[in-house]
């Protein structure tokens, strides 16, 4: 009995080391689950040991979390992430209306309005041709605007600013060497002496109690110093006229609004309508403007209009 005892110890002993082994084997493989791995050795006497390994490359990254950065010295405030923009494009140039090679009423029509401003000189056609390219060219260059010598909208919209519609005469290249015109006078010159000027026709006509006397060529001032328009009187007369502020000579000089006068002038009489003046009213008729200088009184009216 006492024997049978000893043995039933020795039987428990070892299930109880069995128990042991086997929870301890668990534990390893629950360790493996956490990145671990098992290794399964055999010793001299048969028994399974269950030895930890170290994490692989593959399982330790997959657990591993990194600790955050504690300090206790004051960190920057975090810069916010700067917006990156596309490169500016760069303008877009306007697309060309007109240009050297096309044809149509269009381009009579800018051959019209570039003549009436002296950029354009003699008849007027369809074709835009060599000609027409160095008018615009030379109107843009004057301008400040890209002068490629083809028309574009800045281009058009500076010239119409300068320019009045063409009329029929103009686009049938009747235009009058401005001894004559066909231009209704202004109601305003009806009555009286007047100096009826007419941008449109770029005439002067010297009318008496609605008659006209004499017609003239005139030519104006540029886009920067233009002639001013509405009703005006003769203010005073000057025969030997020359101008202070620029130099140059005015002979026959008529004033009638501050600086402004009606006058003769040997550039228009050599350039035409190449040319402009700064603002006064030149006429290139040398025998034309004598006599109407002896015509014309102090107090007379100018009118200066379009037709």
């Amino acid at each position: 009995m006492e024997r049978r005892n000893r043995h039933d110890v020795r039987v428990e002993k070892q299930v109880n080391r069995g128990a042991g082994v086997a929870r301890f084997l668990v534990l390893l493989l629950a360790v493996g689950g956490l990145g671990y791995g098992v290794i399964t050795l055999t010793g001299g006497g048969g028994a399974a040991r269950a030895v930890s390994a170290a994490p692989t490359q593959e399982s330790s990254a997959r657990v591993q979390v990194a600790a955050p950065d504690v300090s206790t010295s004051p960190q920057p405030a975090a810069v916010p992430a700067q917006e990156v923009l596309p490169a500016t494009d760069p303008l877009t140039p306007s697309p060309v209306l007109l240009q050297q090679g096309d044809t149509g009423p269009k381009v009579r029509a800018l051959q019209a309005r570039l003549r009436q401003i002296g950029w354009y000189a003699g008849k007027v056609t369809d074709t835009y041709g060599r000609r027409t390219t160095t008018a615009v060219t030379g109107f843009q260059t004057k301008r400040g605007l890209p002068a490629p010598g083809s028309v574009d909208r800045p281009t058009l919209k500076r010239l119409k600013a300068m320019t009045h519609r063409p009329t029929k005469a103009e686009l049938s290249n009747k235009v009058s060497d401005g001894s004559w015109t066909t231009a209704p006078l202004d109601r305003r010159c009806l009555t009286g002496h007047v100096l009826c000027i007419d941008k449109t026709s770029r005439t002067i006509r010297w009318v008496v109690d609605g008659e006209v006397r004499k017609t003239m060529a005139v030519r104006f001032g540029a886009a920067y110093t233009p002639t001013r328009e509405g009703v005006f009187h003769i203010g005073w007369k000057d025969r030997e006229h020359v101008s202070k502020l620029f130099g140059s000579s005015m002979p026959f000089a008529m004033f009638f609004s501050g600086g402004q006068a009606v006058h003769y002038s040997s550039d228009f009489a050599a350039r035409g309508y190449s040319g402009a003046s700064h603002g006064c009213v030149n006429v290139r008729d040398y025998a034309g403007i004598k006599w109407l200088f002896g015509q014309v009184n102090v107090g007379d009216k100018v009118v200066i209009y379009w037709s």
